[in-house]
Formats: structure tokens, C-alpha cells, sequence
């Protein structure tokens, strides 16, 4: 196993934190196991050192107590493989089976999070997990030495430390875990699928996968996630069952990269990688108390993704910003294998990532507010508490030095939003607006559209509906995903899954008793689609580009602020989901997100209460019509709103800025950051109980 020698970006100095081997039974019985697998690694100082917590501890923390002999690499990894087996079982009840309905569990000791572990079949029965979470279903066996497991690759860089005194890479030491929409060549990539692959195991890892490897990070676990990225479930799938949210076993952990942020919460590994369509890097960061970089768009590749598709990004979820940006550092850059990437060329700072995020004050930066996200005039009062913490954080902002340019109740971008979108969304702009735009019988145009769109221009006032930020609907694209899935399916050239319709045909689904679940119901309308065009989308993603960039030129804006989401987690299969936000809270992960710029969140603070939404039985029956009788429609519920509930749960404040400005919002991101130490990890998943 060759591994790359040291090239950049030795750590900072920083206090190290303590090494302590902590286990108890069963887990200190999983410990000795691999101390009789694994041969002697070289002796460290016999000077006694100070204990090393794995809890909390960042890249620097890491890499720092490695230099000192504190800690090897191997020990890095038992001890988060000692809390993955403390922390990682089951977290909900499944009577009927995991393809059941499933009970959630006040105060659950487990979390479900990481669905399959690096480790080799022997040294993962000897620590005591389930076979499941073997590397893969298909290869029994799996002694194929150029596949060396987490523990082997450990070991290989703590030979290596031992002869050079150097660390192989700016990843040495950093433990790792990948969302299962992402290849990884040596451990069953599925989606979280249960799906019949003749191989569980693509034959290449993805790009940035790849990576990180070479930067000597150690991939130790492919996180849970929502099956196939949404559609059954933003928090469960039919290989991995149900994961939860570690601040209240019983809530939502966000999505479709729930996973991913959970593991990183609960200090499962010392960092992850999530993959955002819309919301699903920095809706589970949120969740759980976490940072997430969701980059441009064009700044990571996106091969080795299953369901690839015009907006999917990928980025990564970390406990510090400093962290987020040293991944950031390894996994950026031009791909050849995805065009997209080829925007970045020329385009990526000059130094590290990581060294823009020590700023102490934001003097001089100009930070916009986007109000349209936080009105508190339509808000419910689920959202309330959610916007103050939000408007905290923009005053902790002003407090940094920054100037917040606000524009009060009509919005950040309504102003340009009736300049320019008129003209750029022309033929679509009239055909949402028949009353300006009226056409005969026949479909054609009774009037000049050109001559109105150039009196629009001239008279932005008279700019016709709803025009701020939150109103823009979604543009869909006719036949992506069915494009992307064969596409990836003929790439990885498996004998058994060829095309979306072997998906659909040849696995397991779920079926927990809500509306469509555990029907391959998204993935057969998907494979329907026998045209692939994006034109709406792509026009739809360049209005909203050229009116953010205007907006942000024309006051001098370095980035724009809004709260994450204003609504708290919801209960795990509550009626209406994460719905009910009036303010568009879900929008700005989707909306903003989907036209690829460069955002951020950040904890901003945590709840004091909760408003749930409970079924409303003094709500009308839905009418046959809208009962969602046909396959793919889910039936409208009538809800209502009962609470408030005392709850603790994290919330998150994201920072917005121009494609490729991710310097400029790391430094906003890490001042802030600093400034209010907000991040704070789950009670209920803290240290474990010391060795004996």
C-alpha cells in the first residue's frame, strides 16, 4: 500500500488534547480484540504524556499529539470505532422488521448513522458488529490486499510517521466518513439502497475520494442518508433503517446527509462529506450543531455520484470551520472526468483554504441581510425563535466590525428581482402572467410581448405579482435523474443493475405506513421520462445569478445572511414533515443553494421550545381530487400546530456569497464562529466511561 508523503500545510501550533484510551465492557473487550489483530506498532515515548480526548478534537488537535507521540493514527481510529460501537446501534424499534413500521425512542442509546465500517471481516467480528456493516455483501471474504481496511491504513501511516517523523499528507490522521450516494471502491456504495448489485463495490472511488486518500485521511464508515437522496424518507433507507437526531433521538436529523452530520455531532469521526441538491449538506450540519460547505457549484467534482444531476454538490460537515475549510483544501479542484470542474481553473485562491479562516474581526466587509427569510410579519410562531437567533447573529455580526447593509420589509433582491427578471426570464416571465401576455385559442401571442417586456423595463414598479426571493418557484429539469442514473449505471458496468429500471426491479423497499413508503414509487416516475432538457432550469438558474451578483455589486456586498431554516427539527414522521414554514425557510436551502453559490452554515445558538404539527381532526376531509389516488401522490393532510414544547435543539445561520468567494466566507464564517462558541455537542452522547 503506497501512501503520499507530506507536501503542504503542516498544522498549527495548538494546545493538544489529552490521549485516554477510555472503554468499558463491551467496548474494552473490542479494544484488546484489535490489539491482538493488528501487529506491534512502534513503542512512543515512555515519558508519560498528557490523557487525548477524542471528543471534540479537530484536525489540529489530531495531527498536533501525533508530532508529540501522544497518539498514533491506529489509536485515533479504535477510539472512534469504540464510540461507533458505543453510539451507532439501532435507533429506533422496528416490530415488523427493518423494512417495517418503525417506533421512535425517547432518549435512544443508538443513532443508526454509519451503515457499513471499513474493517476486514475478521477484525469486525472480533470487536462484536453486526455483519452488516461488513465492507460488503457480495465479497465474503474480502481479502483482497490491495484493499487494506481503516486499521491497515492506519497502521501504514503510523509505519510510515515512525521512519520519517513526518506526516503523509495534511489528512494524516483524519477520520472520515462518506455519504453511501458517493463511491468508494473498497466498501458497498448503494445509496443506502438494498438494492441486488452483482457488486456491492464500484470499481473506482469517487474524485474527491480519492482525495482524500492521497492526503492520508483514513475513510473509516459510509454514513446513512436518505434512500437515494429523498423520496422515501429523508432519514432512512431499506439497507441502513432510520437514523435520528442525536440532540432528540425522536426528531428529525435533517436531510438527504443526515448521516453524515450525525456522525459528526456525536464525535463518530472527526469529519465528514455530504452531498447538497438543495439542502442536504447544510440542513443536517444545522441539525446537529454542525458546520457544512455546500462550495460553487464547479469547484468539486461530482464523479463517482450516484443520481448526479445539474445542482448536486458536494462538500464538507465539520465541528470548526478551520476543519471544513482543511477538507475543502484537499477535495477542490479541476477533474477532468466532470466538466463542470473546468470552471474552477484560475478561480481557486493561491493559499489553503484553511488560512482564511483566523480573522478575529470582519472591518471593512459589507454583509447584505436577507429579510425575505426572516419576516417576522408572516412568520408562524414556530419560526420565531428559530428568526431571533438569527437576528442575533447579525448583530454579533455588527459587533465584528462588519457594516449589515439591511433593506428593511421589502427584501435584500425584490428591487432587482423587478429590474431584471422580467427581461431574463422573458418567454417564461409572460407565460406566467397571461394577463400582460394574453394568447388566442391557438397558443400564439394577441399582443407585442417585446413591447411590454421594454415598458416593464422602463417601469419596474409595474413589475406584475409577487416578486421577492421567496416566491421564484422551483425550475425542475424533464429526464436528469433518469439521464444521471444511467449514465452512473453504465459507468460502474455492474452485471446484475444496469439502468434505473434494475433499481426499481431488483431490491428492497421499505414500507413504514406513510404515504408512498417503501413504493419505488420516485424512481419509476423518474425512469418514465423519455426526454432529457434542462432549458428551464439552466434559465432559471442564471436570472437568479445575475440578479444575486447585481444586487451584490451594486452594494458593494461581500455576502448575504439568513437563518439556515427558521423551523426546528420536526418529530420523526410527523404529519406535513419539515412543512409549515410561511417565511420560506426551507427555501433558502433549496432555492438559493440550487443556482450554486458558495454558502455556509454555522451554529447560531439552540431552542428554547418547540412547536410540533399534529394531525388536525377538526379539519374537513380532503376532497376525492386531491386525495392522491394516483401512484406517486401523497394525500394533503389538514394539520395544526400544538406546542410550545421545551426542546434544545440546534440552530444554524448560513453565509451566501459569489461563486468562488469561499475565502471571503470562511472568514466571515470563523470570526463569527469565535466570537460565540455556539457549537455544542449531544448530552446524551458524551465520553465513554474511562478504562479500568
Amino acid at each position: 500500500m503506497k501512501l503520499p508523503s507530506v507536501s503542504r500545510n503542516q498544522p498549527r501550533a495548538s494546545a493538544v488534547r489529552s490521549y485516554e484510551l477510555r472503554a468499558k465492557s463491551p467496548v474494552a473487550a473490542c479494544l484488546l480484540a484489535f490489539s491482538l489483530i493488528l501487529p506491534a506498532l512502534p513503542a512512543t515515548a515512555a515519558t508519560p504524556q498528557p490523557a487525548f480526548h477524542v471528543e471534540e478534537a479537530t484536525i489540529a488537535d489530531i495531527q498536533q499529539a501525533i508530532l508529540a507521540k501522544q497518539v498514533t493514527a491506529t489509536d485515533v481510529v479504535k477510539l472512534y470505532l469504540a464510540r461507533i460501537k458505543a453510539y451507532n446501534g439501532p435507533a429506533v424499534e422496528y416490530p415488523e422488521g427493518l423494512l417495517g413500521p418503525v417506533k421512535t425512542i425517547p432518549h435512544a442509546t443508538g443513532l443508526g448513522a454509519l451503515i457499513t465500517l471499513n474493517l476486514r471481516p475478521a477484525t469486525l467480528k472480533a470487536m462484536g458488529f453486526d455483519p452488516r456493516k461488513a465492507r460488503s455483501m457480495t465479497d465474503a471474504v474480502d481479502s483482497d490486499p490491495n484493499m487494506p481496511d481503516a486499521l491497515e491504513t492506519a497502521a501504514e501511516e503510523d509505519r510510515r510517521f515512525a521512519a520519517t517523523g513526518k506526516l503523509v499528507g495534511p489528512l494524516h490522521g483524519v477520520v472520515i466518513a462518506i455519504k453511501d450516494q458517493y463511491d468508494t471502491f473498497d466498501m458497498r456504495s448503494t445509496s443506502g439502497a438494498d438494492a441486488f448489485y452483482a457488486n456491492d463495490r464500484p470499481p473506482h472511488d469517487a474524485t474527491f475520494a480519492q482525495r482524500l486518500r492521497e492526503a492520508g485521511a483514513i475513510i473509516l464508515a459510509k454514513a446513512n442518508m436518505g434512500e437515494y437522496a429523498g423520496g422515501y424518507g429523508h432519514n432512512r433507507t431499506s439497507f441502513g433503517g432510520v437514523a435520528v437526531n442525536p440532540y432528540d433521538t425522536e426528531r428529525d436529523p435533517g436531510g438527504s446527509s443526515a448521516a453524515s452530520g450525525i456522525s459528526v455531532a456525536a464525535n463518530l469521526v472527526t469529519c465528514a462529506i455530504g452531498e447538497e441538491t438543495t439542502w442536504s449538506i447544510r440542513s443536517p450540519a444545522e441539525y446537529n450543531s454542525s458546520v457544512g460547505f455546500a462550495p460553487t457549484q464547479e469547484l468539486v467534482s461530482r464523479v463517482g455520484l450516484i443520481g448526479a444531476g445539474v445542482n448536486t454538490r458536494t462538500g464538507p460537515i465539520a465541528r470548526t470551520v478551520e476543519d471544513a475549510a482543511r477538507v475543502l483544501t484537499v477535495i477542490a479542484g479541476y477533474d477532468p472526468k466532470d466538466e463542470l470542474t473546468a470552471f474552477s481553473v484560475g478561480r481557486m485562491p493561491e493559499q489553503p483554504y484553511e488560512t482564511f479562516t483566523h480573522a478575529t474581526s470582519l472591518k471593512g466587509m459589507r454583509i447584505g441581510i436577507v429579510r425575505e427569510y426572516m419576516d417576522r410579519s408572516i412568520a408562524t410562531k414556530a419560526e420565531l425563535e428559530n428568526i431571533a437567533l438569527a437576528e442575533q447573529a447579525i448583530e454579533d455580526l455588527r459587533k465584528l466590525g462588519a457594516t449589515l447593509v439591511d433593506p428593511g420589509a421589502d427584501g435584500l433582491f425584490t428591487d432587482y428581482i423587478r429590474r431584471y427578471n422580467p427581461m431574463l426570464s422573458n418567454a417564461s416571465f409572460a407565460k406566467a402572467h397571461p394577463e400582460m401576455f394574453p394568447v388566442g385559442e391557438d397558443g400564439k401571442p394577441t399582443t407585442d410581448q417585446i413591447e411590454t417586456l421594454v415598458a416593464l423595463a422602463m417601469a419596474p414598479a409595474k413589475v406584475p405579482g409577487k416578486v421577492t426571493i421567496r416566491d421564484f418557484p422551483a425550475a425542475q429539469a424533464a429526464g436528469e435523474g433518469k439521464y444521471y442514473y444511467d449514465l452512473y449505471l453504465a459507468q460502474r458496468g455492474d452485471a446484475n443493475i444496469k439502468t434505473l429500471s434494475d433499481l426499481v426491479t431488483k431490491a428492497n423497499f421499505y414500507n413504514d405506513g406513510t404515504p408512498n413508503g417503501g413504493k419505488p414509487t420516485g424512481l419509476k416516475t423518474t425512469d418514465s421520462a423519455k426526454v432529457f432538457d434542462t432549458a428551464l432550469r439552466m434559465q432559471r438558474r442564471f436570472v437568479i445569478q445575475q440578479i444575486l451578483l447585481q444586487c451584490m455589486a451594486e452594494q458593494k456586498l461581500d455576502a448575504v445572511v439568513y437563518p439556515t431554516g427558521t423551523l426546528p427539527p420536526p418529530k420523526i414522521g410527523a404529519p406535513g414533515g419539515r412543512g409549515g414554514s410561511t417565511t420560506g425557510g426551507t427555501a433558502a436551502w433549496t432555492f438559493l443553494g440550487q443556482q450554486g453559490f458558495p454558502a455556509i452554515t454555522v451554529p447560531a445558538g439552540f431552542t428554547t421550545q418547540v412547536y410540533d404539527r399534529e394531525l388536525d381532526p377538526t379539519a374537513p376531509a380532503p376532497a376525492p381530487a386531491e386525495s392522491g389516488s394516483g401512484e406517486g401522490r401523497a394525500p394533503r393532510q389538514a394539520t395544526r400546530l400544538a406546542g410550545p414544547f421545551p426542546a434544545v435543539l440546534p440552530v444554524g445561520v448560513d453565509f451566501l456569497g459569489r461563486p468562488f468567494s469561499e475565502p471571503t466566507l470562511f472568514k466571515i464564517a470563523a470570526a463569527y464562529e469565535q466570537a460565540t462558541k455556539h457549537r455544542r455537542p449531544p448530552a446524551d452522547f458524551g465520553p465513554l466511561p474511562a478504562a479500568h
